[in-house]
């Protein structure tokens, strides 16, 4: 069964403008939320010494994510990235790096956006199952 996961317009429309300013580069972030609402997105500097065809996200931004949400603050759920030259589907690479802790891996393209749980025997790569992601009027 595949679960939805919502997201405002408003912010897959801003996703989706950070990825199109930087088509020769894998912009990345982190995603807050609960589980199955994607409420904000945080970007973060791609420190990937190859970023036109890989991502890895700030560590100190992850870090500073973590602590804020010890103190009360958004609740991390996962994570974003672009493919520029790519569809919006995870690659054998994406599935290496992902830990099986049941994040949201959000992927898009200018044109596409599409929502991945990171699990452990998921369908794509042994590591993916997808989620159907629904845009919402509504912000948060």
């Amino acid at each position: 069964m595949v679960r939805d996961v919502a997201i405002a317009t408003e912010l897959l429309e801003r996703l989706r403008a950070e990825a199109d300013a930087s088509a020769d580069a894998e912009v990345c972030g982190l995603l807050f939320g609960d589980g199955l609402r994607i409420k904000d997105a945080r970007a973060c500097r791609n420190v990937h010494p190859t970023p036109a065809r890989r991502f890895e996200i700030d560590p100190p931004a992850l870090l500073t994510a973590h602590r804020e949400q010890r103190r009360g603050g958004p609740r991390l759920i996962g994570c974003y990235h672009s493919h520029p030259s790519g569809a919006p589907i995870p690659s054998v690479t994406d599935a290496d790096a992902a830990a099986p802790d049941a994040s949201l891996w959000l992927i898009i393209t200018v044109d596409d956006a599409r929502a991945w749980r990171a699990v452990e025997g998921g369908a794509l790569h042994g590591r993916f199952d997808p989620l159907r992601l629904v845009p919402t009027g509504l912000r948060g």
